[in-house]
């Protein structure tokens, strides 16, 4: 007995792998260890503050605990996290005049696909948050006349608010330079046509 053919009612599908690794890449933490110590320090640190007076009766004990937490907070952020998590480096040296130099970089081209968008937006929002949060402080110790805390959220606002000057310039430098030339642009014609106006109407008053 003669086998039947088998019908082929199938159809190629055209299968977009690259969509799929790109819609995973977006949702996934590449690099765990960095978010949770990025998180890590600055949380403690705000916890610290906020519940030290129930645990620790010396303010000593606190105030050097919360600006260690702090300064771990700044080192991770500023060394670690902000490269890995962003892709962005800001850091200074002296030259050999002596002379303070600051830079600012950004990851380019296809590296820059070595960073996640969860990560990016843990990244920032932590950053702008816990700042809202420290000068929320600073205006309460103003507002409460708790001047000994006052040094204490003085450092938390200076070290979180480095971090985010910084990484700022990283992001916006570019774009940053290129408004400066339009602005110098524009002055310069704004500047041109005062002088021709004004160079016009001394020669119609003669």
């Amino acid at each position: 007995m003669a086998d039947k053919p088998m019908l082929d009612d199938t159809e190629d599908v055209a299968l977009d792998f690259g969509a799929e690794d790109e819609l995973d890449r977006q949702r996934r933490f590449r690099h765990p260890v960095a978010v949770f110590f990025h998180l890590a320090f600055r949380v403690a640190s705000i916890l610290v503050y906020l519940l030290c007076g129930w645990f620790v009766d010396s303010f000593i004990t606190s105030f050097v605990l919360i600006v260690i937490l702090l300064s771990m907070d700044f080192w991770t952020v500023k060394n670690i996290s902000g490269r890995l998590l962003v892709g962005l480096r800001w850091w200074n040296y002296v030259d050999e005049d002596g002379k303070s130099n600051w830079v600012y970089e950004s990851r380019k081209g296809k590296l820059k696909g070595l960073t996640t968008a969860a990560e990016s937006r843990i990244f920032w929002l932590s950053l702008v948050v816990c700042q809202v949060i420290w000068l929320v402080f600073f205006f309460g110790t103003l507002f409460t006349l708790k001047f000994k805390w006052f040094m204490v959220v003085i450092v938390g606002s200076l070290l979180n608010g480095a971090n985010l000057y910084g990484y700022i310039r990283c992001k916006m430098g570019s774009r940053k330079k290129m408004t400066g030339v339009a602005t110098n642009f524009l002055g310069a014609q704004v500047w041109r046509s005062m002088l021709a106006t004004a160079t016009a109407s001394a020669a119609g008053k003669e």
